[in-house]
């Protein structure tokens, strides 16, 4: 008897408590409703599905005319891709095991082939002194070879041309509308203020009369970070394999000189067929949104440089499952 009376009295201590918040909430409310200020603070609930008023405005942007929003839109990383991961987790590794190349000792500083002019004399202070032997570029080595300088997938630039787009510009839109929806990528989504979006290729000078300097001709776009990896994975997974007739990115023969420019730039490139386009998965779904086609050139950008670097680039992207052939 003596426990249930305590509970009944815990019970109405309780009861009592919560009464009292009630009349305390609603005498609050009452308070603030009478002031004219706070008035249109305290709004009343809303049944769920109406829109909320629209009180003012949002501004636009002058260039694109689409409504800028009064906070700052950040995307972020939901998952983090399958293709980032498997680069830092094995490829890196294996790349630095395949093109690691042992220095003992530390490297000579170069050879002063010609000596420099003395800046102090007047009569040779804005004397050119140019290279002995034409240009270094094909004749850097490479840097030595350590973790931070493994090589590593920097860029994915893609790019087409449209020669129709030389008598009306309407013929650049499905260039454009393909891309975008093959890359995903706008002009700085996701509050990402590097991302550049879909850009317009224009002709720099004449070239056979047909193309004039401003006239666009093309279309390109830029990929880094995940986006980059999300398009070589459906770029890997989906068209490749489906590809009549491929069986890999060619090579160059072995004769080919090891000292040009675009040996040692440290990028891969080769392109696409029109009939790829209808491969990737966000067009395939909606192919007859596209009547038209287009091929397209893959540049993979590198950080390789130096002698070599072109081969140490292959390596890396060989590891992305991209077979090469040598005919």
């Amino acid at each position: 008897m003596k426990s249930r009376h305590v509970l009944c009295i815990a019970d109405e201590r309780h009861e009592g408590a919560y009464i009292s918040g009630i009349s305390f909430f609603l005498a609050t409310m009452s308070t603030v409703a009478r002031h004219p200020a706070a008035r249109r603070l305290v709004r009343p609930p809303t049944r769920f599905g109406r829109t909320p008023e629209v009180r003012r405005h949002l501004r636009k942007d002058r260039r694109t005319q689409l409504p800028i929003p009064h906070v700052r839109i950040l995307t972020r990383d939901f998952a983090q891709s399958r293709f980032e991961d498997h680069y830092h987790t094995t490829l890196a590794d294996d790349a630095m095991y395949m093109t690691y190349v042992h220095e003992p000792h530390p490297r000579p500083p170069p050879r002063q082939i010609r000596l420099t002019y003395d800046p102090a004399d007047p009569y040779t202070k804005h004397r050119p002194n140019p290279p002995v032997g034409g240009s270094q570029i094909g004749k850097k080595p490479p840097p030595p070879s350590a973790p931070h300088n493994v090589v590593r997938l920097e860029k994915i630039s893609i790019h087409t041309m449209q020669k129709d787009a030389l008598h009306s510009k309407q013929n650049l839109l499905g260039p454009l509308m393909a891309l975008r929806a093959i890359t995903g990528e706008s002009f700085r989504a996701g509050g990402r203020h590097t991302a550049e979006g879909i850009q317009v290729v224009r002709g720099k000078k004449a070239v056979g009369g047909w193309i004039r300097p401003g006239v666009p001709v093309g279309a390109k776009v830029d990929l880094k970070g995940p986006a980059m990896y999300d398009f070589l994975n459906s770029l890997v997974e989906f068209v490749l394999p489906r590809i009549r007739d491929f069986g890999g990115v060619v090579l160059p023969p072995q004769s080919s000189s090891v000292n040009s420019p675009s040996a040692v730039s440290g990028v891969v490139s080769f392109g696409l067929p029109p009939s790829a386009m209808g491969l990737f998965p966000q067009i395939e779904v909606n192919l007859d949104s596209y009547p038209n086609q287009y091929g397209m050139h893959l540049h993979f950008v590198t950080n390789a440089t130096g002698v070599g670097a072109q081969n140490r680039a292959r390596a890396l992207v060989s590891g992305f499952q991209i077979p090469f052939l040598r005919k």
